[in-house]
């Protein structure tokens, strides 16, 4: 990796993680969750905030385990090979008359 790239990757991890550093120290004060049947939950507002994001998070990686299970299952079954066999011939090349040995590079 080069060394520029590298540097700022790691700015970029750094202003990321006091950006989220910064966000917990302003959010301190106490929040309270109610849940149904008169529960309630009392934590520190970033708590609340990065539950809230990790269980979104854990909500929309569930809903797509089956997609990625079926896509698994099907990239790993065998299909038939459509290519050339044993028995086949390649086609006959047919000469234009065109001389492309003045061409060069592709």
């Amino acid at each position: 990796m080069k060394p520029i790239a590298w540097l700022f990757k790691w700015l970029l991890k750094a202003a990321i993680f006091f950006t989220l550093f910064a966000f917990a120290l302003n959010n301190q004060s106490d929040v309270t969750v109610r849940f149904f049947f008169g529960r309630q939950w009392t934590a520190p507002m970033v708590l609340v905030v990065l539950g809230a994001f990790a269980t979104g998070l854990a909500i929309g990686v569930l809903g797509m385990v089956p997609r990625w299970w079926r896509q698994r299952r099907k990239a790993s079954t065998p299909t038939e090979t459509t290519g050339p066999t044993a028995n086949t011939k390649p086609a006959a090349v047919v000469n234009s008359g065109y001389d492309d040995s003045s061409i060069h590079g592709v």
